[in-house]
C-alpha cells in the first residue's frame, strides 16, 4: 500500500506517506471502524492529496 501511493505521490517522502498510513488506521480503529487495507489506502490517498494541493507554488525567479 505505502508503495503503490508512494509511486502516486512522488513529491512525498516516503517517510510522510507511512505515517499517514500509520495514523489513518490508528484513528479508523479508535473511531470502531474495521481499518480494511482499501478503507485504509483510501483515506489515506485523501490526506495526501489536502497535503499536496495544500502545499504553496514553487517561486520563480524574480
Amino acid at each position: 500500500m505505502i508503495s503503490r501511493l508512494a509511486a502516486e505521490f512522488l513529491t512525498v517522502p516516503a517517510g510522510t506517506i507511512g505515517r499517514c498510513v500509520a495514523d489513518v488506521r490508528a484513528c479508523a480503529e479508535h473511531l470502531g471502524v474495521e481499518a480494511t487495507p482499501e478503507v485504509v489506502e483510501r483515506v489515506a490517498r485523501e490526506h495526501l492529496l489536502a497535503l499536496v494541493n495544500s502545499a504553496p507554488p514553487p517561486r520563480g525567479p524574480r
